[in-house]
């Protein structure tokens, strides 16, 4: 996931880094033929962009040999300002290991999430320490560490928007997404 942003990066970078800044000429000196195209450039780095993000992914995909699937297995929540795995979520564990066990060819992203109130820094942390608490607890139970890997959105994609407890509740979570070919 680290490498796609990496290239990514890359890739948008190179393509910003290309264009060239047109030298302007007075409205009345224009052709109609250079206001067309001046109406078309934005048109044009949107394509440019789309194309470089579909080129990523696929070279993702090529390099890594690994699709995502999300969805897979539920969300375990957290409580307030915490990132140990309660114990109603330990089963779930469990048959995620298991799964692992029987999928060789796959490995788990495991996203921690926050909810919004606290810093930036604050919840990327916290959410990294959600998502490691559960690696090392799916890792106890036999899991390869090399299979699975985390990363911490902090509180930049909640489930839910409004401003309650409940809702908030919904947004402190470690997500999984299982990447690979489960059938192997």
């Amino acid at each position: 996931m680290k490498k796609l942003l990496v290239v990514f990066a890359l890739v948008a970078f190179a393509a910003a880094g290309c264009a060239q800044k047109a030298v302007t000429k007075p409205e009345a000196e224009k052709t109609t033929e250079q206001k067309e195209a001046a109406e078309k450039a934005p048109e044009k780095v949107t394509e440019q962009k789309t194309a470089a993000k579909e080129s990523v992914t696929s070279m993702e995909k090529e390099t890594t040999g690994m699709e995502e699937t999300e969805g897979l297995f539920k969300d375990l929540l957290f409580d307030f300002d915490k990132y140990d795995v309660k114990d109603e979520y330990k089963p779930e564990l469990k048959s995620i290991a298991e799964w692992m066990t029987k999928h060789a060819g796959a490995k788990l992203s495991i996203e921690g999430h926050c909810d919004e109130r606290g810093t930036n820094e604050y919840n990327l942390a916290l959410g990294d320490k959600r998502a490691k608490a559960v690696k090392d607890y799916l890792v106890s139970l036999g899991v390869p560490s090399d299979r699975l890997e985390t990363i911490s959105y902090g509180e930049e994609k909640p489930l839910c928007t409004e401003h309650t407890e409940d809702c908030w509740a919904k947004n402190r979570r470690a997500h999984f997404v299982a990447l690979g070919k489960a059938g192997k």
